[in-house]
């Protein structure tokens, strides 16, 4: 992940270690893992709840754009896992915990930088919509990057300091000099360049009184180049959770117990005449999770599965009925709950069946409401650039998609721990989901995660409900969306165990009269309109519920 201290010291000796640069037709190879980063954390983007993966989305897209005016042909590379030997681990912890303590301070309101968890998947379902040329190494990407980048004959764009020491043929270009939001047009013609600064490996050699190159490698070392590669356990720890509740990747492991069970089954060795005679031993994990504000090592068992699993080289030879029995009795759902779901949500709604049967955080039904609420900006965004006009419906579509944009730009709101974590659990519930779907060769359509969720979105309606709104309120005006919800919720509510929503407290004889009540008449009722749902409505209209705490309770899935 660099060499600590590099970059600062050669950004010191800009104008003798950089060369300024118009960029224009050439390719160009970029450090994938740098630019989501970078993008992230340097657009404004509302880090505190969890992922605003539509304007990371609309960021990711509005940056090739500006290539793309420009001539400039790009071409992805990822890292991949970490290195077999294990030999960062120590230093991979260090880092791991120092953004454990970023996001605490993220959820207390104080400052930090920690990418939201689906951020690479976000990223790479960007980079197939575009068409941008990409590729995922098996571990660390930066000697492919320089040897791409010298084969191509063209710069390389990243924040890595390790190619400050890389014998590039065409330089280096680092991503904070790299005005890709400035695009300039050449005096006198149409054609658009980017300014960029490059930076000269002879520049720094010559600094240092005419350094070899042969041994940058050696001052590299001695700088304290870890060749730390972050993403495995950032995995596990880059998540604005509540550090008082157990990690919230625990929620997810059955799922992973079962694709550690994919991976390591392999098929019976003929030559071995004793195999019948021993039990088969399944290997076990090791996983790296937070404790309150530390870090620890678990040991995590795989599953044993089916036999006709036992040869992972021929899953994709098992029927698409069977790979997604698997994938559905993973996820605790039958086939016959999501069959009035369109494709493209299936996972999604599968992974919430999972999610409300397992949530250690007690889940109720206002956040089950905003996280269907959320889901339905993919499908409102297809109605509303969709070429037929009656699939607008009078604007329906597109008054509830602005009223949600409205929802979720309201600035400055205390952030609730609990709704977090539990919205975080939900994340790692998805992502978990997703590389099992992949893993059996999507069974279920992979959905559009790019408008799936809005951490912002859900926060923002998890606090109408709880004080003004209905759903029923929100979603008269888009019969379809209206439609799509009742779908979702059913499936979802069918999975849903009572104990998980039921509020503390409440006697036998009370909640049978709560049954009488339709489940979307939220406390106020369902007569208020977009305008009250978005102003918060009459203040004094708590004075009309029993108790505040009544009030606040969420009511149950009846």
């Amino acid at each position: 992940m660099g060499i600590r201290g590099l970059m600062s010291f050669v950004e010191d000796h800009i104008n003798e270690f950089f060369t300024d640069l118009k960029l224009r037709d050439t390719k160009i190879i970029i450090d994938g893992y740098a630019l989501f980063h970078r993008l992230c954390f340097s657009s404004n983007l509302e880090l505190r709840y969890g992922g605003d993966y539509d304007s990371f989305t609309d960021v990711v897209e509005k940056f090739f754009e500006s290539l793309f005016a420009c001539k400039i042909c790009p071409y992805v590379v990822l890292d991949g896992g970490c290195d077999i030997s294990d030999k960062k681990l120590n230093t991979l912890k260090d880092r791991a915990r120092e953004k454990i303590q970023m996001a605490h301070s993220l959820s207390v309101g104080g400052g930090g930088y920690v990418c939201p968890l689906l951020i690479r998947e976000v990223f790479i379902q960007v980079l197939i919509k575009l068409r941008v040329r990409f590729v995922q190494c098996f571990s660390e990407a930066d000697r492919d990057i320089m040897t791409l980048a010298n084969r191509w004959n063209c710069p390389v764009l990243s924040s890595d300091s390790d190619f400050c020491i890389f014998d590039l043929k065409r330089g280096f270009c680092p991503l904070n000099s790299f005005q890709w939001r400035n695009v300039n047009t050449i005096k006198g013609t149409r054609d658009c360049y980017i300014p960029a600064k490059c930076f000269s490996l002879d520049a720094l050699c010559c600094h240092f009184g005419n350094m070899n190159k042969v041994l940058l490698p050696l001052f590299a070392a001695l700088c304290g180049n870890d060749y730390v590669n972050l993403p495995v356990v950032e995995t596990f720890l880059s998540k604005v959770e509540n550090m008082q509740r157990p990690n919230a990747h625990r929620i997810s492991l059955p799922i992973r117990q079962v694709i550690y069970g994919l991976l390591v089954n392999t098929p019976p060795n003929p030559g071995n005449v004793a195999w019948d005679a021993l039990p088969p031993q399944l290997p076990a994990f090791s996983e790296v999770e937070r404790i309150n504000k530390n870090i620890k090592t678990s040991i995590v068992d795989a599953v044993e599965l089916p036999k006709d699993h036992s040869d992972l080289s021929k899953l994709t030879e098992l029927s698409l009925a069977r790979r997604q029995i698997l994938l559905l009795e993973t996820l605790k759902v039958k086939q016959s709950i999501l069959d009035p779901i369109p494709a493209a949500l299936k996972l999604p709604i599968a992974v919430s069946c999972y999610w409300v049967q397992h949530t250690e955080a007690k889940a109720k039904l206002h956040h089950l409401q905003a996280l269907l609420l959320g889901m339905l900006m993919g499908p409102l965004h297809a109605m509303i650039n969709s070429p037929d006009e009656e699939a607008l419906q009078g604007g329906g579509a597109e008054m509830l998609y602005e009223e949600l944009q409205r929802v979720k730009a309201q600035p400055g709101l205390r952030l609730d721990l609990d709704t977090a974590h539990v919205f975080c659990q939900w994340q790692c519930c998805l992502q978990m989901g997703l590389y099992l779907n992949q893993l059996l060769s999507t069974p279920l359509p992979e959905p559009d995660l790019t408008r799936l969720y809005s951490g912002s979105l859900v926060h923002g309606l998890c606090r109408q409900l709880l004080t003004s709104a209905s759903v029923e309120s929100l979603l008269h005006v888009c019969p379809e969306a209206q439609q799509l919800y009742e779908r979702m919720f059913s499936a979802t509510r069918s999975c849903a165990p009572a104990e998980l929503v039921l509020p503390k407290g409440k006697s036998k004889k009370r909640r049978q009269k709560k049954r009488g009540t339709p489940w979307s008449e939220n406390r106020v009722g369902t007569t208020l309109n977009a305008r009250s749902w978005h102003e918060g409505g009459n203040r004094f209209e708590l004075l009309m519920v029993g108790t505040l705490e009544e009030h606040m309770e969420a009511p149950e899935l009846t």
